[in-house]
């Protein structure tokens, strides 16, 4: 229903008046307005005085000869008559416009017909908000303006004004089914207007059986009447501990807008809203900076993590905004402006977590909540089923917007300053969100501009804290935790060999699922080589791989601020961004630069290493759901292989599953002669993993699936000691 409604998109208010426009062309009742209150105006602010102003100070052009003002004094004797009228008719046909007058009504101080000339906007100061009712029950919508003079109230139904609906509150005595809808209230005075919000009404048949659009009573026996008023047999059950089969969240956070402005709290509230939700036994897939066509497909991954009984969380920070009881994550690809189709609709993706049946379901919002002008569009949705399970924490309240702090040059959402600490405290999951509202309203920075807003329908006692209880480890269990393992496979740190006898350490380690460090140092060096050089390059253009941001002395200057505590010290870093663009495997190449004692050639050589799709790659989100992504997708190598070609072509790494190495030291694969020449590749997937073959395949699969170890990826891959503290420097 794009462009629908009762009126323009913006809520804003507007004018009928333009500086440019000529006096007769005003309104009448403004004419009107305008003309009593010079008639009435004290000495040296009347119409005389206006005269005498207008021919002083715009000329002969709006000079009045002595007989024209006699003609518009003689208009006190007519029954209706007004000399100040007849003035400004005599100046606008003389050409006189509204901004000609404006200076001359300021040169007189004539406060008062200035604010009808430029009258304050209107500002809505109480929004209507949406409502869930029972039919049979009052409900009352409520849209209170601030303006001046008068103000009138209409208010509509969709794009049909609503009968006697001409005041602040819109009251329903009995609602019922037929008055459920989308409502918004205009609001105007004689010379501007202004929309309030939509909001949506919804409204159940209550006790009745919906059937024909009428209520049919429901037969009850009297042994079902007297239970009515009798408490709870179950509710001593309902202080017990509650249990989650398994808990899964996504965390998106997009900051680098291609046209919009840049954010930087997302990464740090990202992070370490990840660190803490692992601690909590969360699976967390966490990604940054996603297209809109990523950031479904991110979502249709996340959906597939989901089952009965699963706790599913789902963090957004970056752009958005609110339509008609609607919310929107904008993607980092969206136009400007951008509309419903060019985004992601919340509610829209709680629907598709209620067919998963899931134990509990939380939205945490960090995002801007203000409507979108440019967007009319009104998205009819199906009713959310009533699974007492779904939790709403929107950073902001309605119509307002979410702000970023500053701290020791790190910016975090202010929802997430507040959240963060208490996010592992064993409390129900809305108890644990009144106490951040509660700190955040004792904010001085944000106090009165920002207020969290929690939105429930949780009727059991479940929280975050929940322990994860699995009786039957199912196909379904072994195929989510398949699925979330891919999201978090690292390559295996390894030590290149090169021709000259220096040795290569290469390792890895994850930021967030989308984004991996490559740190590389030199572990070993024959004592014959002064100078040795070591970089890596040649990264596939799909990444975001800034070439001055690349082998860096400190994970800072590439841009990571997050890892820098847990990352192997003497090294050269660089961060590898955007990883979910990915489409085949990550090639880049090893280049060493060194000179030889007493010989002033610089000899170079290169290796060229395949380190496989890690991370977010292999779900491959940039093809779309339902081509290669699969739940029962099955990408299993026969076994780690490190192999290297013949001396006349480069060495080529083809890593597999973490399994560790059998050949390895500290975790880092070491050359072995063990080991054929050739270039060896993966097994191809066939996407024919039956719930069978899933449960007979539990034995092999190298992580564990307990609720304890299950959860928690590799960050980073093992460190080697060295014996050599190479002299690294980007060349």
């Amino acid at each position: 229903m794009a462009g629908s409604g009762p009126g323009p998109s913006s809520s804003s208010s507007s004018s009928f008046c333009s500086n440019s426009l000529p006096l007769q062309r005003l309104p009448e009742p403004l004419l009107a307005l305008l003309s009593d209150s010079l008639d009435r105006a004290p000495p040296g602010k009347g119409w005389r005085e206006l005269a005498q102003v207008a021919g002083s100070q715009a000329g002969l052009r709006l000079r009045l000869s002595s007989q024209e003002l006699e003609q518009c004094s003689l208009q006190v004797l007519e029954p209706e008559g007004s000399p100040s009228r007849s003035l400004l008719q005599l100046m606008g046909e003389r050409g006189c416009t509204v901004l000609e007058l404006t200076e001359l009504l300021q040169a007189l101080k004539h406060t008062e017909a200035l604010q009808y000339l430029n009258p304050p906007s209107i500002k809505i100061v109480l929004e209507p908000e949406s409502l869930t009712a029972v039919s049979g029950q009052t409900v009352k919508l409520s849209c209170w303006a601030a303006g001046y003079p008068l103000l009138h109230y209409q208010w509509f139904k969709g794009d049909k004004m609503v009968p006697h609906g001409n005041s602040p509150e819109l009251i329903f005595n009995q609602v019922s089914v037929d008055d459920a809808g989308f409502y918004i209230c205009r609001v105007n005075s004689d010379f501007s207007y202004g929309f309030s919000q939509w909001a949506r009404l919804d409204v159940s048949e209550g006790c009745g059986a919906c059937h024909g659009g009428k209520s049919v009573a429901v037969e009850c026996s009297e042994e079902d009447l007297s239970c009515l008023g009798e408490p709870d047999l179950t509710e001593e059950q309902s202080t017990e501990r509650q249990y989650a089969v398994d808990k899964v969240a996504l965390l998106m956070g997009n900051m680098s807008y291609r046209n919009h402005p840049k954010l930087k709290a997302p990464l740090v509230d990202v992070y370490e809203l990840t660190n803490l939700l692992r601690q909590l036994d969360f699976k967390v897939v966490s990604v940054l900076d996603l297209t809109e066509p990523e950031m479904r497909n991110a979502v249709n991954e996340f959906l597939l993590l989901l089952d009965k009984g699963v706790y599913g969380l789902l963090y957004y920070a970056g752009h958005g905004y609110e339509n008609y009881g609607n919310s929107f994550m904008v993607p980092i690809d969206a136009p400007n402006p951008y509309r419903a189709a060019n985004c992601l609709c919340v509610q829209n993706i709680l629907r598709r977590m209620q067919e998963k049946q899931t134990g509990l379901n939380v939205f945490l919002l960090d995002m801007c909540r203000k409507r979108n002008e440019y967007d009319n569009t009104i998205l009819v949705l199906d009713a959310l089923k009533v699974t007492a399970n779904i939790v709403f924490g929107y950073a902001t309240c309605q119509g307002a917007e979410a702000f970023e702090i500053q701290q020791s040059g790190l910016s975090n959402g202010i929802f997430v300053k507040f959240l963060k600490e208490r996010l592992l405290e064993d409390k129900k999951i809305t108890v644990l969100l009144d106490g951040v509202a509660e700190d955040m309203g004792k904010c001085h920075l944000t106090k009165g501009k920002q207020a969290l807003e929690i939105r429930s329908s949780l009727s059991e006692k479940r929280a975050l804290t929940d322990p994860i209880q699995q009786t039957v480890t199912s196909a379904e269990a072994l195929a989510r935790n398949l699925q979330w393992a891919k999201a978090h496979e690292l390559p295996e740190s390894m030590c290149l060999q090169f021709n000259c006898g220096v040795q290569i350490q290469l390792g890895f380690a994850a930021e967030f699922s989308n984004v991996m460090i490559v740190y590389t140092r030199i572990i070993k060096k024959p004592p014959e080589i002064t100078v040795c050089n070591a970089y890596v390059t040649d990264f596939p253009l799909d990444l975001d791989v800034d070439p001055k941001e690349a082998n860096k002395g400190t994970p800072e200057e590439t841009g990571s601020y997050l890892l820098s505590k847990d990352l192997p010290k003497h090294c050269l870093y660089t961060r590898i961004c955007s990883l979910q663009k990915l489409k085949e495997d990550l090639t880049f190449t090893v280049y060493l630069h060194y000179e030889y004692d007493g010989v002033d050639e610089v000899v170079d050589e290169r290796k060229v290493v395949n380190i496989g799709k890690p991370l977010i790659a292999k779900l491959r989100i940039h093809q779309g759901f339902g081509k290669n992504s699969c739940l029962q997708h099955c990408c299993v190598s026969s076994g780690p292989c490190f192999t290297q070609s013949s001396d006349a072509g480069p060495a080529v790494y083809h890593p597999s599953h973490p399994n560790h190495h059998p050949h390895s030291y500290a975790g880092f694969p070491q050359p072995n002669s063990a080991h054929p020449e050739g270039i060896s590749h993966p097994a191809t997937c066939h996407c024919d993993m039956t719930p069978n073959r899933l449960m007979a395949w539990q034995t092999t699969w190298p992580y564990s699936f307990s609720s304890n170890q299950g959860n928690m990826p590799v960050e980073t891959t093992d460190e080697q000691e060295s014996d050599f503290s190479g002299n690294f420097r980007l060349s």
